[in-house]
């Protein structure tokens, strides 16, 4: 550990910055807190990157705080799965929708676009093959439920807001601790999909609202805390990409690559044995 905070500390001088300060955490041996005088979170990030990865990391430009908000992305972030496909493939016609999937990362679709000409193939299909692929298929990551529950325990408002729908993202959010959900919702009739979505969509511009509203309410101040989507990477105080994408580790302050969900517990300084782990 030594050696790679040295070797960090050189790799932050040629970028002109200085490190002014070196402790690990009384909380975890694990977790050590680099200071600087200052510099560009993007520099420091591609600085400590070529010597702690992989590697759990969160910059921040003043010292951390807990943070008054949570807003998680679900799929890939709070649970393994990406929900839609799951429920694709159990349904038999797991091509076809990724090559809508395929299109949409293309460019030639937008999100809304992409998203109602998936649920149009699925139409016909039954809620009782949404709730058997839920039960089947779909498990949360490690820590997720510690990482939220621990969070509500020290006074933090927690929020599942996602692209996938309320079917998944209910139960999910019960299982884990969430106390909001935001998602898309299935229209159903006589038991069955309709292939139409009811209500406004879910998408990446309203993940983001999501969070300023619900910072909004809790007063001038609060810090908030994001897993998941760039949007809300970009927009929360704390923007930790877990074993995320290139694109969304550049649009966040933090990373998770080596731990499970409760890294993030550790990165804010919360030790083990304030942990909610029943």
């Amino acid at each position: 550990m030594e050696t790679r905070i040295a070797a960090a500390a050189r790799a932050l001088q040629s970028r002109g910055l200085e490190l002014s300060e070196v402790r690990t955490l009384a909380s975890d041996a694990d977790v050590v807190e680099l200071s600087l005088a200052g510099g560009d979170a993007a520099v420091v990030r591609e600085a400590l990157s070529e010597h702690f990865s992989p590697a759990d990391v969160l910059v921040a430009n003043a010292e951390i705080a807990l943070p008054a908000l949570f807003v998680s992305d679900m799929d890939s972030t709070m649970i393994g799965q990406e929900c839609i496909d799951e429920l694709a493939d159990f349904a038999g016609i797991k091509h076809q929708v990724a090559a809508i999937t395929e299109r949409a990362m293309q460019g030639e679709l937008d999100f809304e676009s992409a998203l109602r000409e998936r649920v149009l193939l699925l139409r016909d299909l039954s809620e009782e093959a949404i709730i058997e692929c839920l039960a089947t298929r779909i498990e949360p990551m490690p820590g997720a439920r510690v990482l939220v529950e621990t969070l509500k325990a020290h006074g933090c408002r927690t929020v599942l807001v996602t692209g996938g729908f309320h079917h998944f993202a209910d139960p999910i959010a019960q299982q884990l601790g969430f106390e909001r959900v935001v998602a898309n919702r299935l229209a159903i009739d006589g038991g069955r999909i309709t292939g139409e979505l009811v209500g406004p969509i879910t998408d990446s511009s309203v993940k983001r609202a999501t969070l300023e509203a619900e910072l909004a309410e809790l007063g001038q101040g609060a810090v908030s805390l994001a897993t998941g989507d760039g949007a809300m990477l970009v927009a929360a105080d704390y923007g930790i990409a877990y074993r995320a994408k290139p694109a969304a580790k550049l649009a966040a302050n933090g990373w998770i690559e080596r731990g499970d969900l409760t890294s993030v517990l550790r990165l804010l300084g919360i030790p083990a044995r304030a942990w909610v782990t029943g």
